[in-house]
């Protein structure tokens, strides 16, 4: 029993790791994929969040195609479950950096700021569905904030997730270099 403990601590966060990256799959497909049905259109953009930018027309198409109802299920989506969703992908990116980079903490900043773009964008997305939704014009500065928020989002996503890359490339690197010293 002794031994299982020393073996948990050692390797806790591998098991964190691995449990986040579970509850990632888990949340996006069974969460996310059910609470965005009642807004998802089998054409057009899908999320604004998902575009890596987006442009005026964008914002209104999106919002246009929609009846009130589904713009009212986004808003909820925007501001519950999106939010959790960034908090779960923040966990899985900094546990994996954790374990293949213990001695960098700089590098767990990217998937924080990650998160608090996304947040950041959540918001600005909350208010430009505000507006429409009350008949007043869609704010231009607004939009280009809120796509601007996006793209760094989306590239502090993906450099998390190449950080999280190079850490397993490194770690096979190590282990074949290793073997190698040994068999010889």
């Amino acid at each position: 029993m002794v031994g299982f403990v020393r073996d948990f601590r050692k390797r806790r966060t591998l098991f964190v790791a691995v449990g986040s990256s579970f509850l990632l799959f888990f949340y996006a497909k069974f969460v996310l994929g059910y609470v965005s049905r009642c807004f998802i259109l089998d054409v057009g953009v899908k999320s604004l969040g998902l575009s890596f930018s987006y442009t005026t027309e964008m914002v209104q198409d999106f919002f246009k195609s929609r009846d009130r109802g589904q713009l009212f299920c986004y808003r909820e989506f925007l501001k519950i479950w999106d939010i959790i969703f960034a908090f779960i992908y923040t966990l899985m990116y900094v546990s994996w950096s954790t374990y293949f980079f213990r001695n960098r903490p700089l590098l767990l900043l990217v998937p924080v700021l990650a998160m608090l773009a996304d947040w950041a964008e959540n918001y600005t997305e909350t208010l430009m569905l505000n507006a429409y939704l009350k008949a007043t014009p869609l704010s231009e500065t607004l939009i280009s904030l809120g796509s601007s928020i996006n793209s760094v989002k989306l590239s502090l996503s993906m450099l998390a997730f190449l950080i999280i890359l190079i850490g397993i490339m490194a770690s096979v690197f190590r282990k074949f270099s290793i073997q190698s010293i040994f068999e010889r």
